[in-house]
Protein backbone atom coordinates (compact mmCIF):
# COMPACT_ATOMS: atom_id res chain seq x y z
CA UNK A 1 0.00 0.00 0.00
CA UNK A 2 3.25 2.13 -0.26
CA UNK A 3 2.67 3.14 3.16
CA UNK A 4 -0.69 4.54 2.97
CA UNK A 5 -2.20 4.74 6.39
CA UNK A 6 -5.35 5.85 5.94
CA UNK A 7 -7.64 8.04 3.60
CA UNK A 8 -10.97 10.56 3.93
CA UNK A 9 -13.79 9.34 1.78
CA UNK A 10 -15.49 12.32 0.97
CA UNK A 11 -14.75 15.87 1.53
CA UNK A 12 -17.24 16.66 4.50
CA UNK A 13 -13.96 18.64 5.77
CA UNK A 14 -14.51 21.33 3.31
CA UNK A 15 -18.01 22.48 4.15
CA UNK A 16 -18.93 24.93 6.67
CA UNK A 17 -15.24 24.81 8.35
CA UNK A 18 -15.13 22.29 10.47
CA UNK A 19 -11.90 21.28 9.33
CA UNK A 20 -9.85 23.04 7.06
CA UNK A 21 -7.14 23.04 4.42
CA UNK A 22 -4.01 24.94 4.19
CA UNK A 23 -0.25 25.07 4.27
CA UNK A 24 2.67 27.40 5.52
CA UNK A 25 3.70 31.05 6.01
CA UNK A 26 2.93 33.94 8.02
CA UNK A 27 -0.53 33.47 9.91
CA UNK A 28 -1.17 36.70 9.41
CA UNK A 29 -1.80 35.87 5.92
CA UNK A 30 -3.40 32.95 5.76
CA UNK A 31 -0.30 32.09 3.32
CA UNK A 32 2.20 29.19 3.95
CA UNK A 33 5.41 28.54 0.80
CA UNK A 34 7.44 26.31 1.74
CA UNK A 35 10.17 27.95 3.63
CA UNK A 36 8.51 31.51 3.21
CA UNK A 37 6.38 34.06 5.06
CA UNK A 38 4.43 36.46 3.84
CA UNK A 39 2.85 39.29 5.10
CA UNK A 40 -0.99 40.92 5.34
CA UNK A 41 -3.53 41.87 2.84
CA UNK A 42 -3.97 45.74 2.59
CA UNK A 43 -5.02 47.95 -0.64
CA UNK A 44 -7.24 49.54 -1.78
CA UNK A 45 -10.63 48.73 -2.24
CA UNK A 46 -12.38 48.11 -5.68
CA UNK A 47 -16.21 50.35 -6.13
CA UNK A 48 -19.38 48.61 -7.24
CA UNK A 49 -19.29 47.68 -10.56
CA UNK A 50 -21.20 49.57 -13.16
CA UNK A 51 -24.10 48.61 -15.79
CA UNK A 52 -26.20 46.63 -13.78
CA UNK A 53 -29.67 48.75 -13.44
CA UNK A 54 -32.76 47.09 -14.46
CA UNK A 55 -35.85 48.29 -16.35
CA UNK A 56 -38.16 47.19 -14.13
CA UNK A 57 -38.08 43.31 -12.60
CA UNK A 58 -38.43 41.82 -16.10
CA UNK A 59 -34.69 40.98 -16.26
CA UNK A 60 -33.55 41.23 -12.68
CA UNK A 61 -31.56 38.50 -13.05
CA UNK A 62 -29.45 40.19 -15.86
CA UNK A 63 -27.57 38.92 -18.90
CA UNK A 64 -24.92 37.04 -19.47
CA UNK A 65 -22.03 35.95 -21.98
CA UNK A 66 -20.82 32.72 -22.68
CA UNK A 67 -18.28 29.85 -24.68
CA UNK A 68 -16.72 32.48 -27.08
CA UNK A 69 -16.22 30.94 -30.68
CA UNK A 70 -14.27 33.44 -33.67
CA UNK A 71 -17.16 34.33 -35.06
CA UNK A 72 -20.14 33.41 -32.38
CA UNK A 73 -21.09 33.84 -28.53
CA UNK A 74 -23.25 32.58 -26.21
CA UNK A 75 -26.07 35.32 -24.97
CA UNK A 76 -27.79 34.94 -22.22
CA UNK A 77 -30.82 36.03 -20.43
CA UNK A 78 -33.69 35.20 -18.02
CA UNK A 79 -37.18 36.89 -17.76
CA UNK A 80 -39.30 36.86 -14.62
CA UNK A 81 -42.42 38.43 -13.42
CA UNK A 82 -42.54 42.19 -13.06
CA UNK A 83 -45.10 41.61 -9.78
CA UNK A 84 -45.51 38.96 -7.60
CA UNK A 85 -48.33 37.31 -7.29
CA UNK A 86 -50.83 35.89 -10.29
CA UNK A 87 -50.83 39.34 -11.71
CA UNK A 88 -47.00 38.86 -12.30
CA UNK A 89 -47.16 35.43 -14.10
CA UNK A 90 -45.50 35.66 -17.24
CA UNK A 91 -47.27 33.58 -20.31
CA UNK A 92 -46.28 30.37 -21.50
CA UNK A 93 -44.00 31.85 -23.98
CA UNK A 94 -42.48 35.46 -24.38
CA UNK A 95 -40.84 37.21 -27.65
CA UNK A 96 -37.56 38.34 -26.34
CA UNK A 97 -35.41 40.99 -29.34
CA UNK A 98 -31.82 40.66 -28.87
CA UNK A 99 -29.15 43.37 -30.16
CA UNK A 100 -25.19 42.91 -30.72
CA UNK A 101 -23.20 46.24 -30.80
CA UNK A 102 -19.72 47.42 -31.94
CA UNK A 103 -20.40 50.52 -29.12
CA UNK A 104 -21.94 50.50 -25.78
CA UNK A 105 -24.58 53.31 -27.42
CA UNK A 106 -25.88 50.85 -30.00
CA UNK A 107 -25.90 53.25 -32.78
CA UNK A 108 -23.61 49.74 -34.96
CA UNK A 109 -26.30 47.20 -34.40
CA UNK A 110 -24.64 44.34 -36.28
CA UNK A 111 -26.57 41.69 -35.37
CA UNK A 112 -30.57 41.44 -33.66
CA UNK A 113 -33.21 38.83 -34.30
CA UNK A 114 -36.16 37.50 -31.66
CA UNK A 115 -35.89 34.13 -29.50
CA UNK A 116 -38.54 32.66 -27.68
CA UNK A 117 -38.51 32.17 -23.46
CA UNK A 118 -40.81 29.82 -22.92
CA UNK A 119 -41.82 28.36 -19.34
CA UNK A 120 -40.48 24.89 -20.55
CA UNK A 121 -37.24 26.50 -19.84
CA UNK A 122 -38.03 28.92 -16.55
CA UNK A 123 -38.27 31.39 -19.62
CA UNK A 124 -34.75 31.74 -20.48
CA UNK A 125 -33.41 32.48 -23.23
CA UNK A 126 -30.17 30.97 -25.60
CA UNK A 127 -29.12 33.06 -28.51
CA UNK A 128 -25.80 31.96 -30.40
CA UNK A 129 -25.29 35.10 -32.07
CA UNK A 130 -23.49 34.06 -34.69
CA UNK A 131 -21.44 35.88 -37.67
CA UNK A 132 -19.50 38.19 -35.72
CA UNK A 133 -15.44 38.98 -36.29
CA UNK A 134 -12.80 37.66 -34.04
CA UNK A 135 -11.18 39.48 -31.40
CA UNK A 136 -13.27 42.00 -30.80
CA UNK A 137 -15.57 43.59 -28.61
CA UNK A 138 -19.53 43.50 -28.48
CA UNK A 139 -21.92 45.21 -26.59
CA UNK A 140 -25.41 43.17 -26.35
CA UNK A 141 -28.88 43.54 -25.07
CA UNK A 142 -32.49 42.11 -24.86
CA UNK A 143 -36.06 43.63 -24.80
CA UNK A 144 -38.88 41.65 -23.94
CA UNK A 145 -42.85 42.63 -22.31
CA UNK A 146 -42.06 46.72 -22.44
CA UNK A 147 -38.68 46.30 -20.85
CA UNK A 148 -34.98 46.64 -21.91
CA UNK A 149 -32.11 44.53 -20.19
CA UNK A 150 -28.98 45.91 -18.70
CA UNK A 151 -25.93 46.18 -21.41
CA UNK A 152 -23.71 43.46 -21.64
CA UNK A 153 -20.14 43.26 -23.06
CA UNK A 154 -18.61 40.05 -24.56
CA UNK A 155 -15.68 39.18 -26.67
CA UNK A 156 -15.11 36.80 -29.44
CA UNK A 157 -12.50 34.35 -29.27
CA UNK A 158 -9.05 35.17 -31.90
CA UNK A 159 -9.22 33.67 -35.41
CA UNK A 160 -7.64 30.21 -35.61
CA UNK A 161 -3.81 30.13 -35.95
CA UNK A 162 -3.75 34.31 -34.51
CA UNK A 163 -1.31 34.55 -32.07
CA UNK A 164 -2.74 37.04 -29.42
CA UNK A 165 -0.75 39.04 -27.52
CA UNK A 166 -2.14 37.82 -24.11
CA UNK A 167 -5.07 36.08 -22.88
CA UNK A 168 -6.26 37.14 -19.62
CA UNK A 169 -8.47 34.46 -17.48
CA UNK A 170 -10.14 34.57 -14.38
CA UNK A 171 -10.27 31.38 -12.44
CA UNK A 172 -13.06 31.62 -10.10
CA UNK A 173 -15.16 28.40 -7.98
CA UNK A 174 -17.63 27.68 -4.98
CA UNK A 175 -19.65 30.71 -3.85
CA UNK A 176 -21.57 29.91 -0.88
CA UNK A 177 -24.33 32.46 -0.43
CA UNK A 178 -24.42 31.59 3.05
CA UNK A 179 -20.65 31.88 3.34
CA UNK A 180 -20.19 35.72 2.23
CA UNK A 181 -20.76 38.44 -0.17
CA UNK A 182 -19.27 37.62 -3.63
CA UNK A 183 -17.01 40.99 -3.55
CA UNK A 184 -14.24 39.32 -5.00
CA UNK A 185 -16.20 39.61 -8.18
CA UNK A 186 -15.84 44.18 -8.21
CA UNK A 187 -11.71 43.58 -8.08
CA UNK A 188 -12.70 41.03 -10.91
CA UNK A 189 -14.38 43.25 -13.25
CA UNK A 190 -11.44 46.07 -12.86
CA UNK A 191 -8.91 43.54 -14.00
CA UNK A 192 -10.86 43.24 -16.83
CA UNK A 193 -10.35 39.60 -18.10
CA UNK A 194 -11.23 38.16 -21.53
CA UNK A 195 -12.83 35.35 -20.23
CA UNK A 196 -13.88 34.04 -16.52
CA UNK A 197 -13.77 30.68 -16.21
CA UNK A 198 -15.77 28.59 -13.41
CA UNK A 199 -14.87 25.33 -12.44
CA UNK A 200 -17.92 24.34 -10.36
CA UNK A 201 -19.78 24.63 -7.03
CA UNK A 202 -21.67 27.83 -8.72
CA UNK A 203 -24.73 27.42 -5.85
CA UNK A 204 -24.67 25.90 -2.73
CA UNK A 205 -27.49 23.03 -2.44
CA UNK A 206 -27.35 23.49 1.56
CA UNK A 207 -30.48 24.25 3.31
CA UNK A 208 -31.21 27.53 4.99
CA UNK A 209 -29.57 28.47 8.34
CA UNK A 210 -27.75 30.82 10.22
CA UNK A 211 -24.48 31.13 8.93
CA UNK A 212 -22.26 34.73 9.39
CA UNK A 213 -23.95 36.67 6.34
CA UNK A 214 -27.21 35.41 4.76
CA UNK A 215 -29.39 32.53 4.04
CA UNK A 216 -30.47 30.10 1.76
CA UNK A 217 -34.12 30.81 0.86
CA UNK A 218 -37.06 28.34 0.97
CA UNK A 219 -37.00 25.78 3.98
CA UNK A 220 -34.47 22.99 3.08
CA UNK A 221 -32.10 21.48 0.55
CA UNK A 222 -33.48 21.93 -3.51
CA UNK A 223 -34.28 18.59 -5.09
CA UNK A 224 -37.04 19.31 -7.62
CA UNK A 225 -37.25 21.82 -10.48
CA UNK A 226 -38.42 24.56 -9.27
CA UNK A 227 -36.46 24.60 -6.45
CA UNK A 228 -33.19 24.32 -8.17
CA UNK A 229 -34.39 27.19 -10.09
CA UNK A 230 -35.11 28.67 -6.48
CA UNK A 231 -31.88 28.53 -5.93
CA UNK A 232 -30.29 29.80 -8.85
CA UNK A 233 -32.48 32.61 -8.73
CA UNK A 234 -31.30 33.83 -5.58
CA UNK A 235 -27.78 34.10 -6.37
CA UNK A 236 -28.27 35.58 -9.65
CA UNK A 237 -29.43 38.46 -7.63
CA UNK A 238 -25.92 39.03 -6.07
CA UNK A 239 -25.33 42.91 -7.70
CA UNK A 240 -21.36 42.02 -8.07
CA UNK A 241 -21.88 38.52 -9.95
CA UNK A 242 -24.68 40.05 -11.86
CA UNK A 243 -22.22 42.69 -12.84
CA UNK A 244 -19.67 40.31 -13.78
CA UNK A 245 -21.25 38.48 -15.48
CA UNK A 246 -22.48 41.27 -18.01
CA UNK A 247 -18.88 42.24 -18.42
CA UNK A 248 -17.15 39.54 -19.64
CA UNK A 249 -18.17 36.11 -21.32
CA UNK A 250 -18.27 32.93 -18.92
CA UNK A 251 -16.63 29.26 -19.36
CA UNK A 252 -18.80 27.03 -16.52
CA UNK A 253 -18.75 23.79 -15.28
CA UNK A 254 -20.62 22.56 -12.43
CA UNK A 255 -18.81 20.60 -9.82
CA UNK A 256 -21.34 18.57 -7.14
CA UNK A 257 -23.10 21.18 -5.14
CA UNK A 258 -25.21 22.09 -8.12
CA UNK A 259 -26.70 18.49 -7.78
CA UNK A 260 -25.76 17.27 -4.10
CA UNK A 261 -22.38 17.37 -2.21
CA UNK A 262 -20.23 14.61 -3.62
CA UNK A 263 -22.11 12.71 -5.65
CA UNK A 264 -20.76 10.62 -8.05
CA UNK A 265 -21.88 8.96 -11.58
CA UNK A 266 -25.50 7.93 -10.27
CA UNK A 267 -24.57 7.41 -6.93
CA UNK A 268 -25.72 10.06 -4.12
CA UNK A 269 -24.14 10.45 -1.20
CA UNK A 270 -26.48 9.01 0.81
CA UNK A 271 -27.95 6.27 -1.34
CA UNK A 272 -30.12 4.63 0.91
CA UNK A 273 -32.18 7.61 1.24
CA UNK A 274 -31.13 8.33 -2.45
CA UNK A 275 -31.69 5.02 -4.32
CA UNK A 276 -30.64 5.12 -8.48
CA UNK A 277 -33.56 6.51 -9.76
CA UNK A 278 -34.59 8.42 -7.41
CA UNK A 279 -31.01 10.48 -7.69
CA UNK A 280 -30.96 10.39 -11.55
CA UNK A 281 -34.44 13.05 -11.27
CA UNK A 282 -33.39 14.95 -8.66
CA UNK A 283 -29.83 15.18 -11.03
CA UNK A 284 -32.44 15.81 -14.34
CA UNK A 285 -33.99 18.37 -12.08
CA UNK A 286 -30.67 20.27 -11.20
CA UNK A 287 -29.18 20.11 -14.94
CA UNK A 288 -31.96 21.74 -16.54
CA UNK A 289 -32.27 24.19 -13.64
CA UNK A 290 -28.02 24.65 -14.61
CA UNK A 291 -28.63 25.24 -17.51
CA UNK A 292 -31.27 27.44 -17.69
CA UNK A 293 -29.29 29.81 -15.77
CA UNK A 294 -25.62 29.39 -17.75
CA UNK A 295 -24.43 31.01 -20.83
CA UNK A 296 -24.08 27.66 -22.68
CA UNK A 297 -24.81 25.88 -25.86
CA UNK A 298 -27.82 23.99 -27.08
CA UNK A 299 -24.96 21.33 -27.14
CA UNK A 300 -24.81 21.72 -23.40
CA UNK A 301 -28.46 21.62 -22.97
CA UNK A 302 -29.49 18.62 -20.78
CA UNK A 303 -31.23 15.17 -21.69
CA UNK A 304 -32.98 13.91 -18.47
CA UNK A 305 -29.95 13.19 -16.53
CA UNK A 306 -27.54 13.20 -18.76
CA UNK A 307 -25.59 15.95 -20.15
CA UNK A 308 -22.30 16.47 -22.70
CA UNK A 309 -20.65 19.38 -20.20
CA UNK A 310 -16.86 18.61 -21.37
CA UNK A 311 -15.91 20.73 -24.56
CA UNK A 312 -13.26 22.68 -25.70
CA UNK A 313 -12.38 26.32 -26.85
CA UNK A 314 -9.72 27.60 -28.93
CA UNK A 315 -8.05 31.19 -28.55
CA UNK A 316 -6.46 31.28 -32.00
CA UNK A 317 -2.94 29.41 -31.28
CA UNK A 318 -1.91 30.67 -28.20
CA UNK A 319 -4.23 27.98 -25.93
CA UNK A 320 -6.42 25.50 -26.15
CA UNK A 321 -9.12 25.14 -23.49
CA UNK A 322 -10.02 21.43 -22.33
CA UNK A 323 -13.51 21.48 -19.99
CA UNK A 324 -13.77 18.63 -17.88
CA UNK A 325 -16.53 16.68 -16.62
CA UNK A 326 -15.52 15.03 -13.48
CA UNK A 327 -18.58 14.08 -11.70
CA UNK A 328 -21.47 12.33 -14.04
CA UNK A 329 -18.77 9.54 -15.37
CA UNK A 330 -16.66 8.61 -12.71
CA UNK A 331 -16.86 5.57 -10.24
CA UNK A 332 -18.03 6.07 -6.63
CA UNK A 333 -15.46 7.44 -4.38
CA UNK A 334 -12.83 4.82 -2.51
CA UNK A 335 -13.83 3.92 0.89
CA UNK A 336 -9.77 2.89 1.61
CA UNK A 337 -6.23 3.60 0.59
CA UNK A 338 -5.90 0.75 -1.39
CA UNK A 339 -9.23 1.29 -3.52
CA UNK A 340 -8.18 4.84 -4.37
CA UNK A 341 -5.34 2.72 -5.65
CA UNK A 342 -7.02 0.10 -7.78
CA UNK A 343 -6.90 -0.56 -11.35
CA UNK A 344 -10.05 0.64 -13.71
CA UNK A 345 -11.38 3.08 -11.64
CA UNK A 346 -12.26 6.37 -12.82
CA UNK A 347 -13.35 9.93 -12.84
CA UNK A 348 -13.17 10.94 -16.15
CA UNK A 349 -14.24 7.61 -17.82
CA UNK A 350 -12.14 6.17 -21.06
CA UNK A 351 -14.34 7.72 -23.82
CA UNK A 352 -13.42 11.17 -21.95
CA UNK A 353 -10.28 11.00 -21.17
CA UNK A 354 -9.27 9.69 -24.65
CA UNK A 355 -10.80 12.39 -25.91
CA UNK A 356 -8.84 15.15 -23.84
CA UNK A 357 -5.47 13.29 -24.87
CA UNK A 358 -5.73 13.03 -28.52
CA UNK A 359 -7.04 16.95 -28.46
CA UNK A 360 -4.26 18.09 -26.42
CA UNK A 361 -2.00 15.94 -28.52
CA UNK A 362 -3.06 17.57 -31.66
CA UNK A 363 -4.09 21.29 -30.50
CA UNK A 364 -1.60 23.05 -32.09
CA UNK A 365 -1.61 25.73 -29.42
CA UNK A 366 1.49 27.15 -27.12
CA UNK A 367 -0.38 26.02 -23.86
CA UNK A 368 -2.99 23.18 -23.63
CA UNK A 369 -5.38 24.48 -20.49
CA UNK A 370 -7.75 21.74 -18.45
CA UNK A 371 -10.30 22.63 -16.51
CA UNK A 372 -10.89 19.66 -13.98
CA UNK A 373 -13.25 20.72 -11.23
CA UNK A 374 -11.03 18.90 -8.52
CA UNK A 375 -7.07 19.25 -7.30
CA UNK A 376 -5.50 16.35 -9.70
CA UNK A 377 -2.38 16.82 -7.40
CA UNK A 378 -1.47 14.99 -4.77
CA UNK A 379 -2.62 16.22 -1.12
CA UNK A 380 -1.37 14.22 1.68
CA UNK A 381 -3.01 15.57 4.65
CA UNK A 382 -0.98 13.07 7.00
CA UNK A 383 2.20 14.34 8.53
CA UNK A 384 5.42 12.27 8.78
CA UNK A 385 5.47 9.12 7.66
CA UNK A 386 2.47 7.34 5.55
CA UNK A 387 -0.54 9.40 3.58
CA UNK A 388 -3.92 10.41 3.65
CA UNK A 389 -5.93 11.17 1.10
CA UNK A 390 -9.53 12.94 0.05
CA UNK A 391 -11.09 10.36 -2.03
CA UNK A 392 -13.35 12.71 -3.94
CA UNK A 393 -10.60 14.20 -5.37
CA UNK A 394 -7.89 13.02 -8.11
CA UNK A 395 -6.13 11.29 -5.12
CA UNK A 396 -8.88 8.79 -5.22
CA UNK A 397 -8.53 7.72 -8.39
CA UNK A 398 -4.84 7.67 -8.89
CA UNK A 399 -4.72 4.86 -11.79
CA UNK A 400 -6.50 7.50 -14.19
CA UNK A 401 -4.54 10.25 -13.18
CA UNK A 402 -1.15 8.42 -13.58
CA UNK A 403 -2.51 6.94 -16.80
CA UNK A 404 -2.79 10.47 -18.06
CA UNK A 405 -0.24 12.30 -16.51
CA UNK A 406 1.85 9.74 -18.25
CA UNK A 407 0.55 11.67 -21.13
CA UNK A 408 1.90 14.74 -20.31
CA UNK A 409 5.39 15.02 -21.34
CA UNK A 410 3.94 14.41 -25.22
CA UNK A 411 1.89 17.20 -24.63
CA UNK A 412 2.91 21.35 -25.34
CA UNK A 413 2.61 22.65 -21.91
CA UNK A 414 -0.43 21.44 -20.44
CA UNK A 415 -1.41 23.16 -17.31
CA UNK A 416 -4.48 22.37 -15.31
CA UNK A 417 -7.00 24.57 -13.71
CA UNK A 418 -8.99 23.52 -10.45
CA UNK A 419 -11.27 24.35 -7.91
CA UNK A 420 -12.86 22.86 -5.16
CA UNK A 421 -10.61 23.25 -2.18
CA UNK A 422 -11.01 27.18 -0.69
CA UNK A 423 -7.71 27.28 -1.33
CA UNK A 424 -5.18 28.46 -3.55
CA UNK A 425 -2.99 25.49 -3.92
CA UNK A 426 -0.48 26.26 -6.97
CA UNK A 427 1.78 23.08 -7.18
CA UNK A 428 3.53 21.21 -10.23
CA UNK A 429 2.30 18.25 -11.67
CA UNK A 430 4.55 14.53 -11.03
CA UNK A 431 4.48 11.46 -12.57
CA UNK A 432 4.61 9.50 -9.09
CA UNK A 433 4.01 11.40 -5.72
CA UNK A 434 5.31 8.33 -4.43
CA UNK A 435 8.80 9.27 -5.47
CA UNK A 436 10.36 12.77 -4.89
CA UNK A 437 12.25 12.85 -7.57
CA UNK A 438 9.74 12.03 -9.63
CA UNK A 439 9.44 13.66 -13.38
CA UNK A 440 7.93 17.39 -13.41
CA UNK A 441 5.40 16.81 -16.05
CA UNK A 442 2.87 20.07 -15.95
CA UNK A 443 1.48 22.34 -13.47
CA UNK A 444 -1.68 23.10 -11.45
CA UNK A 445 -3.34 26.22 -10.48
CA UNK A 446 -6.14 25.56 -7.78
CA UNK A 447 -7.93 28.92 -7.23
CA UNK A 448 -9.61 29.30 -4.14
CA UNK A 449 -13.58 30.06 -3.24
CA UNK A 450 -15.23 33.27 -3.94
CA UNK A 451 -17.07 33.00 -0.73
CA UNK A 452 -17.23 29.47 0.66
CA UNK A 453 -16.07 29.11 4.02
CA UNK A 454 -16.33 32.54 4.91
CA UNK A 455 -13.25 34.49 6.53
CA UNK A 456 -11.43 31.66 8.14
CA UNK A 457 -9.31 31.28 11.90
CA UNK A 458 -5.95 31.80 9.52
CA UNK A 459 -4.06 30.80 13.25
CA UNK A 460 -5.98 27.78 13.32
CA UNK A 461 -4.94 27.30 9.95
CA UNK A 462 -1.18 27.75 10.03
CA UNK A 463 -1.02 25.55 13.21
CA UNK A 464 -2.99 22.50 11.58
CA UNK A 465 -0.88 22.88 8.28
CA UNK A 466 2.43 24.00 9.29
CA UNK A 467 3.36 20.32 10.41
CA UNK A 468 2.18 18.79 6.77
CA UNK A 469 4.40 21.16 4.30
CA UNK A 470 7.14 18.92 3.77
CA UNK A 471 4.73 15.95 3.14
CA UNK A 472 3.72 18.18 -0.06
CA UNK A 473 6.94 19.40 -1.37
CA UNK A 474 5.26 19.80 -4.95
CA UNK A 475 3.37 22.59 -3.94
CA UNK A 476 4.60 26.34 -4.18
CA UNK A 477 2.12 27.99 -1.90
CA UNK A 478 -1.13 27.65 0.10
CA UNK A 479 -3.52 30.26 1.00
CA UNK A 480 -6.51 30.33 2.84
CA UNK A 481 -7.95 33.24 1.72
CA UNK A 482 -11.02 34.25 -0.36
CA UNK A 483 -10.76 35.75 -3.96
CA UNK A 484 -9.51 34.16 -7.12
CA UNK A 485 -6.80 33.89 -9.61
CA UNK A 486 -5.65 35.93 -12.67
CA UNK A 487 -3.86 34.12 -15.20
CA UNK A 488 -2.37 36.22 -18.43
CA UNK A 489 -1.01 33.83 -20.98
CA UNK A 490 1.01 35.00 -23.13
CA UNK A 491 3.58 33.17 -25.94
CA UNK A 492 6.03 33.03 -23.89
CA UNK A 493 4.63 32.11 -20.65
CA UNK A 494 1.92 32.37 -18.21
CA UNK A 495 1.78 34.94 -15.40
CA UNK A 496 -0.67 34.39 -12.32
CA UNK A 497 -1.47 35.98 -9.54
CA UNK A 498 -3.42 35.54 -6.44
CA UNK A 499 -6.14 38.07 -5.53
CA UNK A 500 -7.37 37.69 -2.16
CA UNK A 501 -9.99 39.59 -0.41
CA UNK A 502 -9.46 40.97 3.03
CA UNK A 503 -12.96 40.10 4.21
CA UNK A 504 -16.50 38.20 2.62
CA UNK A 505 -18.03 39.15 5.82
CA UNK A 506 -18.87 42.53 4.40
CA UNK A 507 -19.56 43.91 1.33
CA UNK A 508 -16.18 46.22 1.85
CA UNK A 509 -13.46 44.02 1.33
CA UNK A 510 -10.37 45.15 0.07
CA UNK A 511 -8.40 42.93 -2.93
CA UNK A 512 -4.91 42.66 -3.62
CA UNK A 513 -1.83 40.92 -4.77
CA UNK A 514 -0.89 38.07 -2.60
CA UNK A 515 1.40 36.09 -4.63
CA UNK A 516 2.91 35.53 -7.75
CA UNK A 517 3.40 32.73 -9.98
CA UNK A 518 5.06 31.58 -13.41
CA UNK A 519 4.97 29.46 -16.35
CA UNK A 520 7.75 28.91 -18.80
CA UNK A 521 7.12 27.92 -22.27
CA UNK A 522 8.63 24.77 -22.67
CA UNK A 523 9.41 24.56 -19.28
CA UNK A 524 7.04 21.52 -17.23
CA UNK A 525 6.28 23.34 -14.03
CA UNK A 526 5.50 26.36 -12.15
CA UNK A 527 7.90 28.13 -10.15
CA UNK A 528 6.74 31.02 -7.22
CA UNK A 529 7.63 34.45 -8.32
CA UNK A 530 6.55 36.79 -5.01
CA UNK A 531 4.74 37.09 -2.44
CA UNK A 532 3.53 40.38 -0.63
CA UNK A 533 5.30 41.88 2.03
CA UNK A 534 8.03 40.28 3.64
CA UNK A 535 10.08 36.75 3.02
CA UNK A 536 11.38 34.72 5.39
CA UNK A 537 13.59 32.84 3.13
CA UNK A 538 15.24 34.32 -0.24
CA UNK A 539 13.05 35.25 -3.72
CA UNK A 540 13.68 34.35 -7.03
CA UNK A 541 15.67 37.48 -9.01
CA UNK A 542 12.57 38.26 -10.37
CA UNK A 543 10.54 38.44 -7.22
CA UNK A 544 7.75 41.56 -7.50
CA UNK A 545 7.99 44.04 -4.77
Amino acid sequence: MNGVSGGIRRRRFLGAGAVTLGAAGAVAAGQFLPGDASASVGGPGSPPGAGVTVSGTVFKLGVASGDPLPTAVVLWTRLTPAQQGSSGILPPSVPVTWEVATDSGFTQIVRSGTATASNGLGHSVHVDATGLSPATDYWYRFKALGRTSPTGRTRTAPAAGAVPDRLRIALASCQNWQHGYFTAYRDMREQQPDLVLFVGDYIYESSAYSYRVRRHEGAGAPVTLAQYRARHEQYGTDPDLRAMRAAAPFVVVFDDHEVEQDWAGDVANDPAAWPRDKFLARRAAAFQAFYEHMPIRLAQKPSGPDVRIHRRLDFGSLARLHVLDTRQYRDDQATTAAGAQETGRVIMGDTQRNWLVDSMKKSGAAWNLVASQVMMAETDFLAGEGKEWSYDAWDGYQKERAALLAEFPSVRNPVVLSGDRHRTIVSDLKLDYADPGSKVVGAEFVGTSISSNGDEDLPAFAAEWAPKLADNPHWKIIDARRGYLLLDITPGGIDAQLRAISTVLTRDGETTTAATFRVDDGVPGVRQVGVQGASAAPESPEATP
